[in-house]
């Protein structure tokens, strides 16, 4: 086993699918020689050169646009936005052509893109640096949308995502990007449409992704020393979604928990809660409960962006007034 950060664990899959195939190139403002805004692609652009690690112009709709032709005519792009808040400038391309090109060609064309988007707040980047806009991509049909948690996952996730034939919106959290974790020496691609039970329990199941992963296990801990034993369920794709591991979780506990980073209203909590609902309703001992952000823009304040986002204590708070 080994350590490295979950930034390390992108790269070093990037790294891995370069090394594969020709054809998988880098794009987005400042991957090259400055190495990423958070540090991610640095190292690549001095081993595999200009031609396959470029710098794009500050276009968010150029830098989806040239993805999404790149993939259509035969190569695989691993395009990067600063910040998943920029995604609004990229829409058009992402929804309305990279999305729906296989089905609208009848399946005679392909479009595997991969978008990196930095997202989620706790390092005080202010409101329009912080979004978690999980929901806008997970509501549209042709999309696939993945979440790691950790190095392994990131990898692993990457991995797949590079080999896909299908669009990937690949959103990392931010604060996670120096969090290292261990691995084995060899990563193996992880399916799609599969969750990770980071930790068992028989009293509630805590559905979540991403940076609150972390905290739902800070919480489960705390909930164990009371006597409380909770069920950490890591999505790690979001669409495609393992309902079997949650159907199985909640029918073990009967009792389940959504968190997400998102600003709870619209967002992709609800839809997990409903689907609980509307298939587990037999199992469940009482109503689904959801935690997410405040309904505010993420402050640039650490002291209010702390009080905006979702903690552990919101958690075990959550599960108590549950239980």
């Amino acid at each position: 086993m080994r350590k490295i950060t979950y930034g390390e664990g992108i790269r070093e899959a990037l790294r891995e699918k370069m090394l594969e195939n020709k054809n998988v190139v880098l794009l987005g403002e400042d991957v090259g020689p400055y190495g990423g805004t958070f540090g991610v692609t640095k190292g690549l652009w001095e081993q595999f050169g200009e031609e396959r690690v470029r710098d794009t112009p500050i276009s968010e709709g150029v830098i989806v646009g040239a993805s999404v032709g790149a993939a259509a005519t035969g190569l695989r792009p691993v395009a990067e936005l600063m910040f998943i808040d920029f995604l609004t400038f990229g829409m058009d391309g992402l929804v309305n052509q990279a999305a729906k090109m296989r089905y609208m060609f009848g399946g005679k064309i392909s479009v595997p893109l991969v978008l990196r988007l930095p997202a989620g707040g706790g390092i005080s980047a202010g409101a329009q640096h912080s979004g978690s806009l999980e929901a806008w991509v997970t509501h549209v049909p042709g999309l696939k949308v993945v979440y790691p948690s950790n190095a392994q996952d990131a990898w692993g996730l990457m991995l797949t995502a590079i080999d896909d034939d299908n669009p990937v919106v690949y959103i990392e959290s931010k604060v996670l990007y120096s969090q290292k974790s261990e691995l084995p020496d060899k990563v193996e691609p992880i399916p799609f449409g599969s969750a990770r039970i980071a930790r068992e329990g028989s009293d509630v199941s805590i559905i979540t992704y991403g940076k609150q992963v972390h905290d739902a296990l800070k919480a489960a801990a705390a909930l164990a020393k009371d006597g409380i034993e909770a069920e950490v369920i890591d999505l790690r794709s979001l669409y495609p979604l393992d309902k079997e591991t949650i159907f199985g979780s909640v029918g073990k506990t009967h009792r389940a928990l959504v968190v997400t980073e998102e600003v709870k209203r619209g967002g992709y909590g609800g839809e997990l809660s409903a689907l609980i609902s509307e298939q587990c309703f037999d199992e469940l001992d009482a109503p689904v409960v959801r935690i997410g952000a405040l309904d505010a823009p993420v402050p640039y304040s650490q002291v209010l962006e702390s009080l905006v986002l979702p903690s552990a204590e919101d958690i075990i708070k959550g599960v108590k007034e549950m239980l």
